[in-house]
């Protein structure tokens, strides 16, 4: 193959133990919870869900069972259906209490635990989830946008600019994203779409919005001079002509807003939260709006109309000073 080698960068070489948290060695789990980890990874093996969700359902589950063997429990919560519910409503505590974690990592671990107990039989635990608080996910400000973008235009590969835009420009989850063949991309002239596969198997179609069109035709113009550009169907490629990881994705956008000096840590989902919150902010119905973020839910989508904490601080400035 010839032409150009890609540019060296070290940005998609930091593959982790434990997917979502870069750095951490996977907790270990002693016997008999192993073997039934073991058990529990080959059914996600064979279920229809994405390899994002086995990886993240897998991971949550070691963490309980982990948890599981290392506390004073009431039953055996792998065999009774009460020691399971006290068991789950117990880690429920742990993870708020003891962790401090947000209600929606709270939430999305029980979820993950559900479907382990669905798999192993006993059913979802009845055990609340934690509750959510009234404020819409975290997105860019306006100003921190532009600084995101004027980034990404100065950012000499082509492919890392394009992976950044397409979760700000279409509203694609990071595993959507890396999802991506070279053929769910359509581009004309003067317009264009993407097929994207998104939870459940469902397809649905994003306009690509000029500044997008323009950094994907500008990765295609590249991506053939890269590795495995003739054989792999990955839009997104590594150095090693396979498909970019979603590790890999998240490590480049993470680099690319540090560089654009942006304070908090911004991910791909935030990049997707600023799409939805600029469009529900717009005036755009949220039919549409959760038809683009596929959603089958409008209820959903509601959650990008409440107030920003950046709203609930300019509310303030209205009070009355005696300066």
């Amino acid at each position: 193959m010839g032409g150009a080698q890609p540019p060296e960068s070290s940005l998609e070489n930091r593959e982790t133990a434990s997917p979502g948290r870069p750095g951490r060695r996977a907790v270990a789990v002693p016997e008999p919870y192993a073997t039934v980890l073991a058990a529990y990874t080959a059914a996600l093996a064979r279920a229809p869900v994405s390899d994002q969700t086995r990886r993240t359902y897998a991971s949550k589950v070691r963490q309980y069972l982990a948890w599981l063997a290392d506390s004073d429990l009431d039953g055996d919560p792998l065999a009774d259906r009460a020691a399971r519910d006290w068991a789950v409503r117990d880690y429920r505590s742990h993870l708020q209490n003891v962790l401090k974690r947000e209600p929606r990592t709270v939430n999305n671990a029980l979820a993950a635990v559900d479907d382990f107990y669905t798999r192993h039989g006993l059913g979802p635990a009845a055990a609340a989830r934690a509750s959510l608080p009234k404020t819409a996910p975290r997105a860019l400000s306006h100003r921190a946008a532009v600084r995101f973008l004027r980034e990404i235009e100065r950012w000499p590969s082509p492919r890392d600019a394009a992976l950044a835009l397409v979760p700000f420009y279409a509203g694609a989850r990071i595993a959507e994203t890396v999802g991506l063949d070279v053929d769910d991309v359509a581009l004309s002239s003067r317009k264009g779409s993407l097929r994207i596969h998104g939870k459940g198997d469902q397809i649905r179609r994003v306009p690509i919005h000029p500044p997008l069109r323009k950094a994907l035709s500008g990765w295609l113009e590249e991506r053939p001079d890269w590795p495995g550009a003739d054989d792999n169907p990955a839009l997104f490629l590594n150095q090693q002509g396979g498909r970019l990881s979603t590790t890999s994705a998240h490590t480049i956008i993470t680099t690319l807003a540090e560089a654009a000096g942006l304070d908090e840590k911004t991910t791909a989902h935030v990049l997707r939260h600023t799409f939805a919150t600029s469009l529900v902010r717009g005036g755009t119905d949220l039919v549409t709006v959760a038809e683009l973020l596929g959603h089958s839910r409008l209820e959903t989508v509601r959650i990008y109309t409440q107030p920003t904490e950046d709203d609930k601080i300019r509310a303030l400035d209205h009070l009355i000073l005696d300066e």
